[in-house]
Order: structure tokens, then C-alpha cells, then sequence
């Protein structure tokens, strides 16, 4: 409730949006699917903390995502925001790499 017992507010607060949003395509509990996993996420707590929305899929769950986002191999790191849009293929180690490739 408002100070004027309307119950609505003039102002209004959108939410935060994320600098970046950052999807991790993996293929079951491999070995290389979760070090991928551990590795995306070390990287973006250490350089992009507060400002990524980080989204991991699991294409064995839904084949049809791989055909839709036209995966050609596994594991698959997509920036989907900022654009360009880029993409990073493997274990995610190479943290240089993978920093320079996404454009942090």
C-alpha cells in the first residue's frame, strides 16, 4: 500500500537485466560435460560476477534443441547477449581463450 492508500506505486522499478546471458549446451553427466560446467561458471564468477545469467541445457533431455541452436559438437558455450552472438566449443578451459571469444 502506498502513502495515499491507492495500493499502487508511481514508480515503477524494472528489473535488472544481465550484462551477459550466456547458455552451456552438455550432453549428460560426461566428464567433459561437467568440467565444461565447472569451468563456465569459475570464469563468470571471476570475471562477469553480478552480471551474467548463466543457462545450462542438456541436450539429451531434448534432442531438438541441438537442431534448433544448430550445435555441431559438445560442449557448447553460446553468448546469446551481448551480440554479436558467439560460440565456444569444448571443455572450457582455455580461460584466455574463452574470455577473448566472448568478449569480456
Amino acid at each position: 500500500m502506498t502513502p495515499d492508500g491507492t495500493g499502487t506505486s508511481s514508480r515503477t522499478e524494472a528489473p535488472e537485466m544481465p550484462q551477459f546471458v550466456l547458455h552451456l549446451y552438455v550432453s549428460g553427466q560426461t566428464v567433459l560435460s561437467n568440467r565444461a560446467i565447472v569451468n563456465v561458471r569459475n570464469v563468470c564468477e571471476q570475471h562477469l560476477k553480478g552480471r551474467y545469467e548463466l543457462k545450462v541445457v542438456d541436450v539429451l533431455l531434448d534432442p531438438s534443441i541441438a537442431a534448433a541452436e544448430q550445435l555441431i559438437a559438445l560442449p557448447t558455450l553460446v553468448k546469446k547477449f551481448p551480440k554479436p552472438a558467439a560460440r565456444f566449443i569444448g571443455d572450457l578451459s582455455n580461460t584466455d581463450r574463452l574470455l577473448a571469444r566472448i568478449r569480456i
